[in-house]
């Protein structure tokens, strides 16, 4: 029986029972295997390792009041591996495998997810391998696809609550015409190092720039930015934005709420005329901030009075709500996970 403090779960990788691995080998996906092991054994020359062939998702599952377990949007998880598995010629995961392989991992590691009013969900981790022997740059001709799952509690310690941020400008994330609309490994571990020096001076997180000039909002530390000012919601458009699962049901529910929303170009400036600002992304959902600071100009933006801004609230509650169960789908983001 699993002992787990539900309502002080960090978000990081607790081990469950087991993993579900999928092969690509001779042209094709084999059968679906279940692993209790928690290290892989690939070769040392794995494409993975050297040319950063690799690719990997984020889901979440939630137990509703009902104690149904729902999946929120996996199909878009699907649909964005296979574009990112374009992007960097790796073998594409068909839809049916990748759901099998999802529902799978969670049933075997059922008693990992997370009651309905602790806070938490079960994280889902699919990624995908280029595990072929290569010394030449080239794609590889075999490929691993894993599932693991893991209960996590908020990405940011603070929970929702304004964060502070600072802005970026002596590192980009990704290229305009690079591989920041997709879901590789290399975008992250490209953002580490400004993301430390955030924290090294206290901040949450950091607000990259657009890549070629350096004027526009870009990317929010590993999530999608959003403002909100004059009934409207507002992301930045760009080339080098992973596009969000979160921001998309976000921009959707506002414009249910009777909202504008706008995708658009977004100046540094124009910060200093939001109501409200946020990250968003499946790990954290929503994360509010209450201040940006700038170094490269020494301006420091704020944002209300300290707590998190009623539409951001209201649409956090909302999608909150769909994902256990306690609202109704209007547009069928979620699926019951049945035995």
């Amino acid at each position: 029986m699993t002992t787990i403090d539900w309502n002080n779960l960090p978000f990081g990788y607790q081990k469950t029972r087991y993993n579900i691995r999928c092969y690509f080998k001779n042209g094709s996906w084999g059968q679906i295997e279940v692993s209790d092991q928690e290290y892989l054994n690939i070769h040392m020359a794995a494409t993975c390792l050297h040319y950063g062939q690799q690719a990997f998702e984020g889901l979440k599952a939630f137990k509703g009041k009902d104690g149904k377990i729902r999946v929120f949007r996996w199909k878009d998880n699907a649909k964005r591996m296979m574009s990112s598995a374009q992007g960097i010629l790796l073998a594409e995961v068909p839809q049916e495998l990748f759901k099998e392989a999802i529902w799978k991992a969670v049933l075997m590691n059922q008693e990992f997810v997370p009651p309905s009013d602790s806070g938490a969900a079960l994280y889902i981790r699919p990624l995908l391998l280029g595990i072929g022997a290569e010394v030449g740059v080239k794609a590889s001709s075999e490929y691993m696809f894993l599932v693991f799952v893991t209960p996590v509690g908020p990405y940011f310690k603070e929970g929702f609550k304004p964060v502070d941020m600072m802005i970026c400008r002596q590192f980009d994330r990704a290229a305009p015409l690079g591989t920041g609309h997709i879901k590789v490994g290399g975008n992250y571990a490209g953002s580490l190092n400004p993301i430390k020096k955030a924290h090294d001076h206290h901040y949450a997180n950091v607000v990259f720039l657009d890549a070629k000039e350096k004027k526009y909002l870009d990317e929010c530390g590993p999530a999608n930015f959003f403002g909100i000012k004059d009934n409207t919601y507002i992301t930045p458009d760009s080339t080098s934005i992973l596009p969000s699962i979160t921001n998309k049901s976000l921009m959707q529910l506002a414009t249910d709420m009777g909202m504008k929303v706008e995708k658009r170009h977004i100046p540094v400036e124009e910060l200093e005329t939001f109501d409200e600002v946020g990250a968003c992304g499946t790990a954290a959902v929503i994360s509010p901030i209450k201040r940006i600071y700038d170094p490269g100009t020494e301006k420091e933006y704020t944002f209300g009075d300290g707590n998190p801004g009623p539409i951001s609230l209201k649409l956090y509650n909302q999608l909150r709500a769909i994902q256990l169960g306690d609202a109704p789908d209007p547009h069928e983001w979620v699926d019951i996970i049945d035995e």
